[in-house]
């Protein structure tokens, strides 16, 4: 199941998005949102998650 949100682009990063869908690069709008979040997770998630791990030990 998933999670509905709702965010807020400029203009230019919506057409951007648009025209990847158009090149075949993802079926959907929502897709390619989904990739970019999934990517963005993957390379910070971990270090957040170790961060978050040391003030709850300092604490």
């Amino acid at each position: 199941m998933m999670d509905r949100i709702t965010i807020r682009l400029p203009r230019q990063q919506v057409e951007m998005l648009e025209k990847l869908v158009e090149a075949g690069e993802f079926p959907t709008v929502s897709e390619a949102v989904r990739y970019a979040v999934r990517e963005l997770v993957e390379k910070h998630g971990n270090r957040v998650l170790r961060e978050i791990d040391q003030v709850s030990f300092e604490v």
